[in-house]
């Protein structure tokens, strides 16, 4: 059934109470390699209930998938989901996420773009507790086989590299079981776990989360960059621009300019193959 681009725009807005506590963040970090080595201070803040912080990029499981799953269930999106990929992400943070929270979530299809041989679909999440508003989120989901309807093509700009070695460059190892302890955060597509599943969607084998590589770039960021302060980041945006398996290993590439971090990840052992790429990191 071909998307009907104006229904699923059109269609009113999704709203559920969702909460989270320490255990949440912990294991959403875990998920992300934090705790390594154990006894880190540096690495406590992530995964002791005492010392807690919460990295922005959590947004993205609070209230297990909601607004993804619910956004490719709205009226006029009827998609196979061996066709689905995560396109892009931008979180804007209005101020830091609370380790234990209680908050409303509406969630409805932003914009949805016709790329002829695939179409994105925007879904926006607006997330506000008792004291206002605490975060927004758009996920660009891109939906392979669905273009050619005759809708607005959308925006395709593109972030130029600077022309200068990286402040910083580090290199992340993606542990082989990560995807399995990642997915228990909420996102349960089988892409990421069952072998069939994913030679079905053209995949040799399961594929890590774009968020979970997104997490872990944010986190070495904040560690390396932003002297280990979540806090200060206001906004992360980055498009997906490949794949990335278990066991193989991130590197990630930051230019450092006034009140942002610019960033290019690739996978170290095939040849730097892009990862992610326009990838910027706003701060205070």
């Amino acid at each position: 059934m071909p998307i009907d681009a104006a229904k699923a725009v059109a269609a009113e807005p999704r709203s559920a109470e969702i909460t989270w506590d320490h255990k949440d963040i912990q294991l959403y970090h875990l998920g992300l390699g934090a705790g390594l080595p154990a006894d880190d201070p540096d690495e406590l803040r992530y995964t002791l209930e005492s010392k807690l912080h919460v990295l922005p990029s959590f947004a993205t499981v609070a209230g297990a998938g909601m607004a993804m799953m619910g956004g490719l269930a709205a009226p006029g999106i009827d998609v196979n989901l061996a066709h689905v990929l995560h396109g892009g992400q931008t979180i804007e943070l209005h101020r830091p996420i609370p380790v234990k929270g209680a908050a409303r979530t509406t969630a409805r299809v932003a914009a949805v773009y016709d790329k002829a041989k695939a179409a994105i679909v925007v879904l926006r999440t607006e997330v506000a507790d008792a004291d206002g508003p605490l975060w927004t989120s758009d996920a660009q989901i891109f939906i392979r086989g669905e273009g050619g309807f005759g809708g607005e093509r959308g925006p395709s700009d593109r972030l130029e590299v600077p022309a200068r070695e990286p402040d910083r460059t580090v290199d992340r190892p993606i542990r082989e079981d990560q995807a399995l302890l990642y997915r228990l955060s909420g996102d349960w597509n089988p892409l990421h776990a069952d072998p069939e599943f994913a030679k079905l969607a053209g995949f040799d084998k399961p594929i890590l989360h774009g968020l979970c590589s997104y997490g872990m770039t944010l986190k070495a960021v904040v560690d390396t960059a932003l002297d280990g302060d979540v806090s200060r980041v206001t906004r992360y945006t980055t498009r997906f621009a490949g794949t990335v398996l278990p066991g193989e290993t991130l590197r990630i590439r930051m230019w450092q300019e006034p009140n942002r971090v610019q960033v290019t990840v690739t996978a170290v052992e095939r040849d730097e193959a892009p990862v992610l790429a326009d990838t910027v990191i706003d701060h205070s």
